[in-house]
Parts: structure tokens; sequence; C-alpha cells
């Protein structure tokens, strides 16, 4: 309880990523006993800002490749948390997606900047060859990036779209939607937020799952336990949501063996 059996020290950079490593600094400087952070770029920030005060991460999609921690079942140092990732999730959300629009074949992924984005991307790759679609990558950081990407997917002629799930693709899961509706493209993504945002659809982890979760990890560091024995965990929930407005706009129904999967409908 807040101000009872514990006080909590909040930062927020208001969707600026710059101001992050000042924030963490500031709760360094506090000596604060552990550091919590929602997503991968502030959970980059932090580490960055200390090695020896713990943190804790959630729902952050590959803290290996994002240089978080050595490996999921010995962290290393004084971070840990819980991921949002599980191998078979982007050949998964493609399977989603072409069992929904059968007829695709070109898909255009959009990853971003951040770190371990690629990866991903490469797993998406395999997984389109696997089922007969070919891939273009492309970003969309920003709304400056939102012309050249529109002739570039309709030189190419993508006909859906998968976004990578990134700290800063979840910053612009908005733009993204409705960059997805201004071309008329269904879009699968990794989180439901993205479905509420206007996309076609999602399929990943729960993440206030996850966040309970990390939670709880904290409660153990607070208690005397080290991160670096604390394994990373994976999540154990998964949810599919669909956006029926979205699927209406785009004159798509969903087949019964998508329906009788959702666990969330967006009206």
């Amino acid at each position: 309880m807040d101000g009872k059996n514990i006080s909590i020290e909040y930062r927020f950079a208001e969707g600026h990523p710059d101001r992050l490593p000042k924030l963490a600094a500031e709760l360094v400087q506090m000596k604060v006993d552990v550091i919590f952070s929602p997503s991968s770029l502030p959970a980059q920030a932090a580490k960055e800002a200390t090695s020896t005060l713990p943190i804790v991460f959630a729902t952050v999609g590959d803290p290996v490749g994002n240089g978080l921690v050595a490996s999921l079942a010995r962290p290393g140092g004084n971070i840990t948390g819980t991921s949002i990732m599980s191998p078979e999730l982007g050949p998964k959300r493609l399977e989603l997606l072409k069992e929904t629009v059968p007829k695709i074949s070109r898909v255009a992924v959009l990853p971003s900047a951040d770190r371990g984005a690629k990866i991903y991307s490469d797993e998406i790759q395999i997984a389109a060859k696997q089922l007969g679609i070919e891939t273009l990558s492309t970003q969309i950081n920003s709304q400056d990036d939102v012309n050249q990407a529109t002739a570039q997917l309709r030189k190419w002629r993508a006909d859906s779209m998968y976004v990578i799930e990134t700290a800063t693709n979840a910053l612009n899961r908005v733009l993204l939607a409705e960059f997805a509706m201004q071309m008329r493209l269904p879009l699968i993504c990794g989180s439901s937020a993205y479905a509420e945002a206007g996309a076609l659809m999602s399929y990943g982890a729960n993440y206030p799952d996850g966040y309970k979760r990390a939670a709880a990890l904290v409660g153990k560091i607070l208690k005397g336990a080290k991160p670096a024995d604390i394994p990373v965990e994976q999540p154990t929930k998964f949810e599919l949501t669909i956006n029926m407005k979205t699927a209406k706009a785009l004159g798509i129904k969903f087949p019964n063996s998508i329906l009788v999967r959702v666990t969330k409908v967006i009206e």
C-alpha cells in the first residue's frame, strides 16, 4: 500500500524516449531499493544508469536480444523481469492473418529502430516463406515516414501488414492503425492495444498478467532476493483480439475457426 508499507517514486517520459536516461539517473541518485520498468526502453535506460540497484522489467519482447540479460534462465547482473517473448508467436500471428484473409501473399513487415527488432523481423521472414508469403520491411517511426511508406507499399502492391512488437511501435500504435486503414490493409499485431487502436486483429501475451508477475518479482527482491538469481518469466496467458469495426470497413468476415478462439472483441 503506497504510503504505508511502501513508497513509490513515479517517473514518466510522456512519450519522449530521450527523457528516459535523465529520469533513470534521478531514481538512481535517490537510492531507491528497486527500479521497475514497464517496457524495454526504460529498462535499457535504467540498466545504463546503474549496475548495482535491482531492476525489474515487465513485458519486454526480447530481453536477451536487447542486451538486458545474459539469458532467461540466468539473467546475471542486477536485472530480471517478465517477457512477452515466445518463439512460436510470430509464425502464429502470420498463420492467423492468413487464416482470416486467405488471399494475402505480400505482407509489409514494420519493425522499428529499437534494439532486438531485427531478430523478430528475420523470424517473420522465415515463417512467411513457409506459408508462401512474400515480405517487405519498412519503418514508420513518426508521421514524417508515412508518405514514403505509402509510396513504397503501393509500388510493391502490399496486401497486408504485420507490426513487430517494439516499444517505439507501441507508442505509435494509433498512427500505425490509421496508416493501415488509409492503405486499406488488414493489420495484425502482438498486443490488444493495437486492435483497440484500430488494427484488424492481435495475438500475443496477456499484458496485465505480465505486470502482475513482475510485481511479484519486485516483492521477492524487496524481501532480499537477488535479480541475478531470478529467472526471467515467459508468458503463460495469450489472447486473440479482433476489431469488428475495422473488419467491416475492410469487407472482411472472420471465419468461424477464428471466432471460436477469440478472447476479446472490439465492437
